[in-house]
């Protein structure tokens, strides 16, 4: 059995040591597998300071509209590519692995560019760099939501995305000191910085825990178990750590009972809206107009009335408030839901878009300072609602057995419009010049119209319960009791019994006052938070030995009258929460 062997090795109740175990565990991983993610936003910041440098320019021989559009967006070529193969990679060698060789293949592609000679190799070291970043950026979203638990999932996602922004933040200050220099390194040296970042990641890879849940869903219980029980405190005997394991394990019984292929073709017959959601949100997280600023910053300001130096200075600034607006959904998204932060954000950057537009069109002596301040306002709207949920949404939507595939999907249809909108847009801005800006806008207010009409709330539920979510499955009569199981995560060791289940905590995904009467509106799903906790005492609930039938095999290593895995919870009656 996994408890015997797994103690066998470690000790019933072994201590964790040295080892970092618990919080500063998930913390610790969190941090360093944000290095992913900040490589991505570097990459995608670094482009938009040194095609305005003079020495970059006169290297290149002054590239117009479209090579300097290719130079930017090659990179999103090789991204899609490999972020197709990302699902299959990710299930086959599993998320650690995938995550070393996405840092060594991004590491190559910068060194490619540092030392490029030409237009065609600076497009192939984009196009490898691109391949690193189209794995790095769809697993380490999974790798995150399988490591944390419901009620700090979304904080620990928007906290990863916070090192996207702050990557990005880096890449533009280094490139206006680096503007200082008068050689070619003004380019150089930005280029060869991301190569560091991406060999410290291939390093610490190979020193990051796996993901449990891809170790139970490949047999491996042992190791999945050990890594569950460190990140609840490194006793292997703890009850919640064991009935965390007990219920990724009945899933991964569950779904091979199913009889369902593995396949991309069976995802989407079975999980058809699911995968079009993801995808939504990651096609309109682009479609918004974020890459018309992170690309293409100095440029905007350029167009503005800022001139060389100074418009990197001024996307320098906007970095910074940008990368201060993606803090308060470390606190909001496990408080107020996605819906209520997807919704807001899309209309603050529709009116931030609209307003530079106009003042674009007005071309007035006060338009350079106005824009400044739209530009900065709609980057703090983005940064705090369709820049980190669009990654937070698609891993905790996918059930395990296609998580990876549907996750690469939706991040591959990220990069086919980050490609689109990167090529076009150099060319738009010459082309439609102002009404670039309208037409972005009307893409938020079509993103506000799809979240409040399809897009149900996640906020709250455990991985293995999302199929209550979406009225599929059995999982609306076990949603109450199975959320306990891993949301009691980061409870103190005296509150780790699972019964009475604490109704406050099931029923805490309501959002208070107008703002949640308003944007938690659901015509299409049921919010997790409509099922009651299940009220379990002596007259309600039943605990029978299981003799036979149960599939797997029983927790064991403990005490009988200790054991959660030789017990079911029979139920009795369940009650609908009032609206």
């Amino acid at each position: 059995m996994a408890l015997q062997s797994a103690q066998a090795r470690g000790g019933r109740g072994s201590q964790p040591g040295m080892r970092l175990v618990g919080n500063r565990l998930l913390y610790a991983v969190s941090i360093f597998a944000s290095l992913g993610v900040f490589l991505f936003g570097y990459d995608q910041g670094v482009m938009s300071g040194i095609i305005t440098g003079p020495h970059f320019i006169k290297y290149f021989d002054r590239p117009g509209p479209l090579q300097v559009g290719s130079m930017v967006a090659v990179l999103e070529v090789g991204a899609f590519a490999t972020s197709l193969a990302a699902g299959r990679v990710g299930d086959i060698i599993g998320r650690k692995g995938t995550l070393f060789i996405g840092a060594l293949v991004f590491t190559f592609g910068g060194a490619i560019q540092t030392f490029t000679t030409g237009f065609s190799i600076m497009v192939l070291g984009r196009i490898v760099s691109g391949a690193g970043v189209g794995l790095l950026s769809t697993i380490v979203p999974i790798y995150q939501s399988e490591i944390s638990p419901p009620n700090h999932r979304g904080a620990l996602a928007a906290a990863e995305f916070t090192g996207n922004v702050f990557g990005y933040s880096v890449s533009v200050w280094t490139d206006y000191f680096c503007s200082f220099i008068d050689s070619d390194y003004s380019w150089r040296i930005p280029l060869f910085i991301q190569c560091v970042i991406g060999a410290l990641l291939a390093v610490g890879s190979l020193i990051m825990p796996e993901s449990p849940r891809w170790l139970i869903d490949n047999d491996k219980d042992d190791e999945g178990l050990r890594v569950i029980a460190d990140l609840h405190g490194g006793d292997l005997d703890d009850p919640i750590a064991r009935a965390e394991y007990r219920e990724i394990k009945d899933k991964v019984i569950s779904e091979r009972e199913s009889g369902a292929a593995r396949t991309y073709g069976t995802m989407w017959r079975r999980y058809k809206q699911r995968v079009l959601l993801a995808m939504s949100s990651q096609a309109f997280a682009q479609l918004n107009g974020i890459n018309v600023i992170s690309y293409y910053a100095p440029k905007v300001f350029e167009e503005a009335g800022w001139l060389g130096r100074q418009a990197i200075l001024m996307t320098g600034i906007n970095s910074v408030v940008y990368v201060l607006s993606t803090l308060p959904p470390w606190y909001l998204v496990d408080r107020w839901g996605r819906r209520p932060i997807l919704l807001s954000g899309a209309t603050v950057m529709a009116l931030s878009l609209f307003a530079t537009g106009y003042f674009m069109y007005l071309d007035h002596p006060e338009t350079p300072n106005a824009v400044v301040i739209c530009v900065i306002i709609f980057n703090a709207a983005f940064g705090y609602s369709w820049g980190p949920i669009p990654w937070l949404y698609p891993p905790e939507i996918m059930p395990l057995t296609v998580r990876a595939k549907g996750v690469s999907l939706s991040t591959a249809t990220n990069w086919a419009f980050n490609f689109l909108v990167g090529e076009i847009t150099p060319y738009l801005q010459e082309v439609i010049t102002w009404r670039l800006y309208i037409m972005h806008g009307l893409f938020c207010c079509a993103s506000f119209i799809l979240v409040y009409f399809v897009y149900p709330e996640t906020k709250g539920v455990s991985l293995e319960d999302m199929d209550a979510v979406f009225g599929e499955g059995n999982g609306k009569s076990s949603l109450a009791l199975n959320t306990i199981t891993e949301r009691s995560s980061f409870l103190p060791p005296s509150s780790s019994s699972l019964y009475p289940p604490n109704r406050s905590r099931i029923q805490s995904s309501n959002t208070d006052g107008l703002l949640g009467r308003l944007f938690n509106r659901n015509n299409s799903r049921r919010d997790a938070s409509e099922y009651q906790a299940l009220n379990v005492d002596e007259e309600e609930v039943t605990m029978s030995r299981l003799d036979e039938g149960r599939v797997g095999s029983p927790i064991v290593g403990g005490d009988d009258e200790e054991d959660v895995g030789e017990y079911e919870v029979v139920e009795r009656h369940m009650t609908r929460a009032s609206r």
